[in-house]
C-alpha cells in the first residue's frame, strides 16, 4: 500500500494505482472525460490535470502513478487554471447545439462546462465539420462534430466487447472516430458505447429525438432475456417505455447490458400487442370481456378433463415467464389433476433429471467466473447466448485464464483458446469420454469398464492438459449441450471430468428463469409428460404461458401439429401472432415484464424481484393474476393470493440455497457409450443455434434489433468439404428436410462448422417447419 495526501487528506491505495484512484477513494471528484473505471488509461482529454508537489506543471490524475509521500491538489489555483484551459480547447470545435442534442441533461461536457468553461470564446475561426458515420440500426453517429476524441468507444470495443469496430483515423484537427471501411457496428454489446460517450456524438438511434432526458421517469427493473439477470433502469414518459439503460451491479452485470436487454423494449408497443381477451367462435375471432374469456377457458379445460381425463391437458411455459407465473401454472395443473407441465421447451433429453441432486445452476457466483484459471465450455454459443458472461470470461483470459472448447462450431469467442475439439453433436459424449480418459491417464488412474476402448485424440488430450493445473476451474454446459439429444450422458461425463480435475460443474442457463422454473415447480410430476412428450403424443388441451412453441420448442413442427390437433388451446400471451390466431381458440392478454411485478432467478440462484414500471396496455393483466383468477373460476383450492409477493413466498419456501445443487450422479461402470450412427449419403447432422435476436417473443418483435446483422435470415452453414461432398456451392438455395418438414434457405460456407454438420438456426419462421433442433437432416439443391 502507498500513502499519499490529496487536498490535505491522507489516503492509502495499492501500489500501481493512479492519483485518480486515490481521489476516488477519498470521494474527491476530479473532472474528466476519457477516464473510465472499467477501461484502460488513455490520458487523451487532459481534463483531469492536477497540481503535484515538486512537479513543474500540472499532471493528469488518471495517468500519474501514486508515490509514497506524494502531495496532490485537485482544486488549487494552478489546477483550476489548467482545467479551464483544457475546457477552452475542448469547446473550440464543439457545436453549439445543446438545445437539440439527445445528450442534453446527461452530458458530461455540458455539466463540466458550467464549472470550468468561460462565458465567451476567444476562438473566432470557423469550427471544423465532421460528417456523420453509418454505424447500423442501433447507434446514431449523425453529429460526430461533437466528438472530443476521448476514445472511450474505441477502448470499450477492444477491451470489453472484444472486437475493435471503431478506431481513430487521420491526425491533428482531421482526426475522426470511424468504423473500418464504413461497416456497421455488430457487437452484441455495442449499445454500451452510447452510455460511455461523454458527449452527444454517439446516441441511441431508436430513442433519438423521442424525449428529453429530464422528462423521463426512471424505474429499476431486471432484464427478461438471458440467465444473467442484468439490472436495468427503464425510463418512461407517460405510460410508454422510451429507453432502457444499465443499473450498475458489480456482482451481476457490472455497469453494462447487452443490446438485447437495451433495445428489446421496442416490442412493448408493437402492432402485435394483444390488448384485450379474445375467443374464437365459428372460426371468427372476437374481443370479449375478461369474465367471458375466463369462463370460456375454464369451461374448455373442465370439459376436456371430464371427457378425456386430466392427463389429456398439458401446459407449456416460456422460461422467460416470472417465477410467480410459473409457480401458479404448476399449481393450477396439479389442481386440475394433471402432471403435464414444463418450461424447458428447447430440451429433448431429460434423462439427467433423475440424476441431478437439485436445481441445475451456474455452480458459483457470477463474479467468480472472472477469477477462474481454467474453463471448459461444452456446447456453448457463449458470445450470443450470454454476452456479458462472455465478457467476464474474456477478462479472465486477459488475466491468464485458459479456456478450452468442445463444440460442433468453432465460433470466434474473441479470445485465444487453449484447446478445442470441434466434432458433430452426436460425438460430444465420445469426445468428453476421451477428455476424461486423458485426465485419468495423466493421473495414472485406471479408466472404468464403461470407458473401455476409448482412445483420446490429440485435441482431447490438449483439453485434458489445460485442465491439469490451475486452482480455480470449471466445466460449463452451454445451451446446446443441454438441448442436444444426448444431454444426459454429456452431463454425466462433464461431472466426471469436473470430479477428476477438481473443477466445478456449471449450467449456464438459457433464459431469465431457467433456474426459477425449477424452484417454482413448473416441472412434470412423476406420472406427467415433459415438454418433448407433450408434443410427440398430442394432447387434447394445451395451456400456453408466454410461449410460441412453433419457434420456442425443440421440436417446432411436431409442436405445431400437436396444437393444431388439440380440442382447445388457451394462450396467456402478450402478443397475438398469425400462428396463434390459427392454432388457439382463447387468447388472454398478460403483461410483459414492464407492466407486472415478478421475480427472475438468475443462473447463480439470485432471486431478483421487480415492479411494473408502466400501466398495463389496454385490458392487459399481470400473468400471475390471470392464473390465480382462472384457478378460482375452476374452483381449485389454494389460490388465495392477493399480491405477487405472497406468490413469491409460496414459490421460494424452504432453503433455496440448499436446493441449488447441480451435482449429477455418475456411474462410470454402468456408462454405455453408444457410437454415433453412420449417416446415409446426403444426410448431415443439424446443429441449431438460437440467434441472439430470435430467442424469445419480446426480442423477436424489437424492430431495430431485427435490422441488425445478427437478425439476418438463417443460412445452412457448412464447411467447404461438406458442401463439396453434396455437390453444392455457397449462395445456392437448398432444401433442408427433416421429419416430414423442410426449410428453404441459402447455403453458406463456414469452415468453423464440424465435418458432416449443417448449422441451421432455430426460432425463425424459415426453419420452423423442421422436426428437431438436432438430429439427421438431408440437404439438397432446391
Amino acid at each position: 500500500m502507498v500513502e499519499l495526501e490529496i487536498d490535505g487528506k491522507k489516503v492509502e491505495v495499492p501500489e500501481g494505482s493512479m492519483v485518480m484512484h486515490a481521489a476516488t477513494e477519498l470521494g474527491i471528484f476530479v473532472p474528466h472525460f476519457c477516464y473510465h473505471k472499467k477501461l484502460s488509461i488513455a490520458a487523451n482529454c487532459r481534463m483531469c490535470l492536477v497540481e503535484v508537489e515538486k512537479a513543474p506543471k500540472p499532471l493528469p490524475a488518471c495517468a500519474t502513478p501514486v508515490a509514497p509521500g506524494m502531495k496532490v491538489w485537485t482544486a488549487s489555483e494552478k489546477a483550476i487554471k489548467a482545467q479551464k484551459g483544457v475546457m477552452e480547447f475542448l469547446l473550440i470545435n464543439h457545436p453549439l447545439d445543446c438545445p437539440i442534442c439527445d445528450q442534453g441533461g446527461e452530458c458530461q461536457l455540458q455539466d463540466l462546462a458550467v464549472g470550468y468553461g468561460a462565458s465567451s470564446s476567444r476562438y473566432t475561426e470557423a469550427k471544423r465539420v465532421v460528417f456523420h458515420k453509418p454505424m447500423g440500426p442501433l447507434i446514431s453517429a449523425e453529429e460526430m462534430s461533437r466528438c472530443i476524441h476521448c476514445t472511450r468507444c474505441v477502448r470499450f470495443g477492444q477491451e470489453i466487447g472484444g472486437v475493435m469496430e471503431l478506431g481513430m483515423g487521420n491526425r491533428g484537427e482531421h482526426s475522426e472516430i470511424m468504423t473500418f471501411l464504413g461497416t456497421s457496428i455488430d457487437s452484441e454489446l455495442s449499445g454500451n458505447m452510447i452510455d460511455i460517450c461523454p458527449v452527444g456524438a454517439l446516441t441511441s438511434k431508436p430513442f433519438r429525438y423521442s424525449a428529453r432526458t429530464w422528462e423521463l421517469a426512471r424505474r429499476k427493473s431486471v432484464a427478461p432475456h438471458d440467465a444473467l439477470g442484468s439490472n436495468i433502469i427503464v425510463q418512461i414518459k407517460g405510460d410508454r417505455v422510451k429507453r432502457v439503460v444499465p443499473l450498475e451491479n458489480e456482482s451481476v452485470n457490472e455497469c453494462w447490458i447487452s443490446d438485447r436487454d437495451r433495445f428489446s423494449y421496442e416490442a412493448l408497443n408493437c402492432e402485435e400487442r394483444l390488448t384485450a381477451p379474445m375467443i374464437k367462435q365459428d372460426g371468427q375471432w372476437q374481443e370479449v370481456d375478461w369474465q367471458t374469456a375466463l369462463n370460456y377457458a375454464a369451461h374448455s379445460l373442465a370439459q376436456v378433463r371430464s371427457a378425456r381425463g386430466a392427463a389429456a391437458i398439458g401446459a407449456l411455459a416460456s422460461p422467460t415467464a416470472t417465477l410467480e407465473e410459473l409457480h401458479l401454472l404448476g399449481a393450477l395443473m396439479r389442481g386440475l389433476g394433471s402432471g403435464n407441465v414444463d418450461f424447458r421447451l428447447r430440451q429433448r433429453d431429460f434423462s439427467a433429471q433423475g440424476r441431478t441432486a437439485g436445481v441445475p445452476w451456474l455452480g458459483m457466483k457470477i463474479e467468480e467466473v472472472g477469477t477462474l484459471d481454467r474453463m471448459l465450455l461444452v456446447g456453448s454459443f457463449l458470445r450470443k447466448d450470454h454476452p456479458l458472461l462472455a465478457a467476464r470470461v474474456r477478462q479472465a483470459v486477459k488475466r491468464g485464464a485458459r479456456v478450452s472448447v468442445l463444440h460442433a462450431a468453432d465460433d470466434d469467442l474473441l479470445m485465444p483458446l487453449a484447446a478445442r475439439s470441434i466434432v458433430a453433436p452426436s460425438r460430444w459424449a465420445q469426445s468428453l469420454a476421451g477428455v476424461l480418459v486423458a485426465v485419468l491417464q495423466a493421473q495414472d488412474k485406471p479408466a472404468s469398464a464403461g470407458l473401455a476402448g476409448v482412445s483420446p485424440t490429440d485435441d482431447e488430450r490438449a483439453i485434458a492438459a489445460s485442465l491439469a493445473d490451475g486452482e480455480r476451474k470449471a466445466v460449463f454446459l452451454g445451451n446446446a449441450a443441454v438441448q442436444c439429444d444426448r444431454a444426459g450422458i454429456v452431463a454425466q461425463l462433464a461431472q466426471a471430468i469436473a470430479d477428476a480435475t477438481g473443477a466445478r460443474l456449471g449450467f449456464l442457463g438459457e433464459a431469465a428463469n431457467s433456474v426459477g422454473g425449477w424452484l417454482a415447480g413448473a416441472l412434470p410430476a412423476a406420472d406427467g409428460r415433459d415438454a418433448r412428450a407433450m408434443v410427440a403424443e398430442p394432447l387434447s388441451a394445451y395451456l400456453l404461458l408466454g410461449a410460441e412453441p412453433w419457434l420456442d420448442h425443440a421440436m417446432p413442427r411436431p409442436a405445431r401439429e400437436a396444437l393444431a390437433k388439440a380440442e382447445t388451446v388457451v394462450a396467456l400471451t402478450a402478443f397475438r401472432s398469425p400462428e396463434l390466431m390459427e392454432l388457439a381458440d382463447c387468447l388472454l392478454p398478460i403483461a410483459p415484464f414492464t407492466e407486472t411485478s415478478g421475480t427472475f432467478v438468475n443462473c447463480e440462484g439470485r432471486a431478483q424481484s421487480f415492479n411494473g414500471v408502466v400501466r398495463p396496455l389496454g385490458e392487459t393483466r399481470p400473468g400471475w393474476k390471470v392464473l390465480r383468477v382462472l384457478a378460482n373460476v375452476l374452483e381449485l383450492p389454494g389460490f388465495d393470493f392477493d399480491t405477487s409477493e405472497s406468490v413469491r413466498a409460496s414459490a421460494l419456501q424452504g432453503d433455496v440455497a440448499a436446493r441449488l445443487d447441480n451435482r449429477v450422479a455418475v456411474d462410470l461402470a454402468a456408462l454405455t457409450l453408444q457410437p454415433a450412427e453412420a449417416l446415409a449419403a446426403g444426410t448431415l447432422e443439424r446443429l441449431a443455434d438460437v440467434p441472439v435476436y430470435f430467442a424469445d417473443p419480446l426480442v423477436r418483435r424489437a424492430e431495430s434489433l431485427q435490422r441488425t446483422r445478427d437478425a439476418r435470415a438463417p443460412q445452412a452453414r457448412m464447411s467447404a468439404a461438406t458442401l463439396a461432398s453434396l455437390g453444392l456451392s455457397a449462395g445456392e438455395r437448398v432444401r433442408v428436410a427433416q421429419g416430414g418438414g423442410e426449410a428453404l434457405v441459402e447455403a453458406a460456407q463456414d469452415d468453423a462448422v464440424a465435418a458432416g454438420v449443417v448449422r441451421l438456426a432455430a426460432a425463425h419462421a424459415s426453419t420452423a417447419g423442421l422436426a428437431s433442433m438436432f438430429g439427421a437432416v438431408t440437404v439438397a439443391r432446391a
